[in-house]
């Protein structure tokens, strides 16, 4: 996924469920902690740029590798990019901020998801 200022949190937002449909992220204007979660107060509008919903302006690719954990792309998203991201799981009807799961790597964030989902498909 490529950063640049240009882009709206929207289009990042699509492009990373597209590549893990049953994850989202959502961005916000404070940071938190490994295993915190954020207040949807400070919950960013998704059709905010990127330029204006962060301090550090660099741009490039940032991989999405499946074997990453939730807890490092939040902190490389601020690292480098100077954004503030929760990472969400779907289950069911609900999105859970994925707190008490930071160590999780995406594809099992994911594949959880969709197990849950199945779950509550044959309920």
């Amino acid at each position: 996924m490529f950063i640049n200022d240009k882009k709206k949190l929207s289009e990042v937002q699509d492009e990373f469920n597209a590549i893990y449909p049953y994850l989202k992220i959502e961005f916000y204007s404070e940071s938190h902690d490994t295993n915190e979660g954020t207040t949807e107060a400070s919950q960013l509008d998704s059709e905010l740029t990127i330029e204006s919903a962060r301090t550090i302006h660099n741009k490039g690719e940032l991989k999405l590798d499946k074997d990453l954990k939730v807890g490092d792309l939040e902190h490389e998203f601020f690292e480098k990019y100077g954004l503030n991201v929760q990472v969400f799981r779907r289950s069911g009807d609900l999105w859970l901020q994925t707190t008490k799961t930071d160590q999780w790597t995406l594809e099992e964030q994911n594949e959880r998801g969709m197990a849950e989902n199945e779950m509550k498909t044959f309920q």
